[in-house]
């Protein structure tokens, strides 16, 4: 069982009204899901299968259709495993951002704090989606502690600042996210780090190490 943190209901809605209905059964096998919800999946109307039945279903769906990568070497969908600081901003309604690092590769999530499990608020409040770069990058501008010239920065040098800037503790966590953009920045000591940025489907707390990923 996943204790879930975040889970884009959004996303979870759109990736799952577009599996094949022949495929849907098989899926629900190989997710393990419960007879009785099979049942459901493929004989009912879809919306009647629960949103963490629908979410086992679509992850086997991106696991079988596409090459779903690790974290440190991404491409369009990506998992990983490692300690993410989680923050919230403004009302529910607003942005969420965490982040991690394993090793030289920081990665950065965006999505919608509406979807941070316990955060809920009435959709019809929810004027616009945070799962995209204009979103991150808006935050990124009207964050109060960065520099004047972080306009001229990358957008991977604005969030590894942004990144650097968080002191919240970090929950360790595994998590299933869509690629957005990826790159490489040099610090001033010469080092070069990865930055991944990505908005996630689900992001879940891990049994792992609580003190990696810091």
């Amino acid at each position: 069982m996943r204790y879930y943190l975040y889970v884009s209901g959004a996303k979870l809605d759109m990736l799952y009204g577009q599996i094949p209905q022949k495929l849907l059964k098989r899926l629900a096998v190989e997710a393990k899901v419960d007879l009785k919800v099979l049942s459901v999946a493929v004989q009912a109307p879809r919306a009647e299968a629960t949103t963490y039945d629908q979410l086992d279903i679509v992850e086997k769906y991106l696991e079988r259709e596409f090459d779903v990568s690790w974290m440190t070497e991404p491409r369009p969908w990506f998992r990983g495993d490692l300690g993410l600081r989680i923050a919230g901003y403004g009302t529910p309604a607003g942005p969420t951002f965490m982040t991690g690092r394993e090793g030289d590769t920081v990665i950065a999530l965006i999505g919608s704090a509406h979807h941070l499990i316990g955060q809920r608020t009435a959709l019809d409040t929810i004027q616009a989606s945070h799962s995209s770069l204009p979103s991150l990058f808006q935050l990124l501008r009207d964050a109060p502690d960065q520099r004047q010239t972080a306009i001229r920065w990358s957008p991977q040098d604005q969030v590894l600042e942004f990144s650097k800037s968080l002191t919240v503790p970090p929950v360790y966590s595994d998590f299933l996210a869509r690629l957005l953009l990826h790159g490489t920045v040099t610090e001033e000591d010469g080092r070069e780090l990865k930055v991944v940025i990505g908005t996630p489907l689900y992001v879940a707390m891990s049994d792992g190490d609580q003190g990696q990923g810091a």
